[in-house]
């Protein structure tokens, strides 16, 4: 493994460890051995420890006293708790967003909506997952809400921590796709109103096919 250099050490560790974290390379409740973290990237255990603060502020590691650091677990009432909160905020980035666009920036929009279309048509699963992820994104920015893009960024990490893939359930591919089109749709015609409604619906029936997905893997186990 490829030792850090030291400019913004901690930084730089905090990012490959929560990419790690991301690709579940490090499993969730997993502890995290320091000593031999430290010994891969070449560093002391300073700089680490500094970076797992980084990621305990993020939500995605949890600093027990006298046991050590854990990758945080997300459990089904967190996902419960926390989708009503995503859809209540995305709502809004696409209210604000729709009363902002301009016409470049909902071309950019479509653009990225044109990949969903593709994606889907071919089946290819994880091209629409990617393309959904800029589609939110490109709306969180649209909306020019700073504070709005900072609150979800954080809440999508930890997000990241549940294996649970909504777009696995049959329909619900084509379903989100039809989502899609309708908010692009409300916010090419300037209903803010609309724009909000559905994505905000969209997020929670996200959550409802991830839940049935989850039930389904439960009864097979």
């Amino acid at each position: 493994m490829n030792r850090i250099a030291p400019t913004a050490l901690y930084q730089e560790v905090a990012e490959r460890l929560r990419q790690r974290i991301f690709a579940h390379e490090i499993s969730p409740g997993s502890w995290i051995d320091e000593q031999k973290l430290a010994e891969q990237y070449g560093i002391s255990r300073t700089p680490l420890r500094e970076a797992l603060k980084v990621l305990a502020a993020e939500g995605l590691v949890e600093l027990k006293p006298r046991r050590g650091c854990y990758v945080t677990e997300i459990s089904r009432q967190d996902l419960d708790d926390i989708f009503p909160l995503m859809a209540l905020l995305e709502g809004r980035c696409a209210f604000e967003a729709t009363q902002r666009v301009k016409p470049a920036e909902l071309a950019s929009l479509k653009e990225i909506h044109d990949q969903l279309e593709n994606a889907a048509r071919e089946g290819r699963i994880d091209a629409f997952f990617e393309a959904n992820q800029a589609f939110h994104k490109r709306v969180q920015e649209l909306s020019g809400n700073r504070w709005l893009l900072s609150v979800i960024q954080d809440l999508r990490k930890v997000l990241k921590l549940s294996r649970l893939h909504s777009l696995s359930l049959e329909g619900r591919l084509q379903q989100s796709l039809d989502e899609h089109r309708a908010i692009v749709a409300a916010i090419a015609n300037k209903d803010a109103v609309t724009a909000e409604r559905l994505m905000h619906d969209h997020l929670l029936s996200g959550r409802e096919a991830a839940a049935k997905v989850d039930s389904k893997s439960s009864k097979a186990a």
